[in-house]
């Protein structure tokens, strides 16, 4: 059985496989774009200098079809860092794991702190003689990510309308009648949920077939040969998943925010 190394501290449970991927992924994002932006050029641009100023393009249009560009330009940065970011999130699953076993609770420690996930479940299976413990994995297949990711979104574009687009703001909630209050308020709450649990729920659902497509080895030549074009083919359509979601989550942000920033009456025109 996979289960992520956690550990207590001062009360608060910590997923430490996941803070090592977003470690890695923050790594990654910023080497590539230090490598990107470090000879710049404008007559012989190098590879992937053409692919950051791509990227670049590509949100400034995502912004633009969503807010006037003058409001929106300051939300380049967030852009491009929401998109790189779980983009490459996305893909850290796919190409291989990391599973250390974990035989005797006594030996579940690590920075000279117990490794709670392990001792709860030795206690729960008394029969079991290994726990594994998974610590390379996309950390957008954990839902304290996606949903961290989406609290951002929503902190900032509330922020954002109640300091920058006040008497529309607050006159949205009543709109188009006062006793749709409560299911305006609701709304809000609703897109919080979905923007974190869409992602989390896509990427966690590519990780688990992935998890089954590897046990088709375990029932012979048959099963390994399933299995491997089963992944040969999963993985392929994983990375069009992962840049569809990276996408998706980067346009909400962009419309949730240009919600809150801009008037009923801007929105019309």
């Amino acid at each position: 059985m996979h289960t992520s190394p956690i550990i207590e501290l001062g009360g608060i449970k910590f997923d430490l496989s996941t803070i090592l991927m977003l470690i890695v992924t923050s790594v990654i994002v910023f080497v590539i774009a230090k490598l990107a932006t470090r000879n710049l050029s404008v007559e012989n641009p190098g590879k992937l200098q053409n692919f950051m100023e791509w990227t670049v393009e590509f949100v400034q249009n995502l912004i633009s079809s969503t807010m006037d560009w003058k409001k929106g330009k300051h939300f380049l940065s967030l852009g491009l860092t929401f998109i790189m970011f779980i983009f490459v999130g996305n893909l850290l699953g796919l190409p291989f794991g990391i599973v250390t076993g974990v035989h005797d609770p006594e030996h579940a420690h690590i920075f000279g702190k117990e490794i709670v996930s392990v001792t709860e479940e030795f206690a729960k299976h008394p029969d079991v003689e290994e726990v594994e413990l998974a610590w390379w994995k996309s950390p957008t297949a954990d839902a304290s990510v996606t949903m961290g990711l989406a609290f951002i979104v929503f902190f900032l574009s509330h922020f954002l309308g109640m300091t920058r687009n006040t008497k529309s703001y607050f006159k949205h909630y009543f709109q188009p009648y006062w006793f749709f209050f409560p299911i305006n308020v609701i709304e809000q709450f609703a897109k919080l949920l979905t923007q974190g649990m869409r992602l989390f729920g896509n990427i966690f659902a590519g990780e688990v077939l992935i998890s089954v497509l590897l046990k088709l080895t375990a029932i012979g030549a048959g099963g390994y040969i399933a299995s491997v074009l089963g992944l040969i083919v999963w993985q392929g359509f994983s990375i069009f998943v992962g840049a569809i979601q990276a996408f998706v989550f980067t346009i909400l942000t962009m419309v949730y925010i240009s919600q809150m920033i801009e008037s009923h009456d801007e929105h019309e025109h």
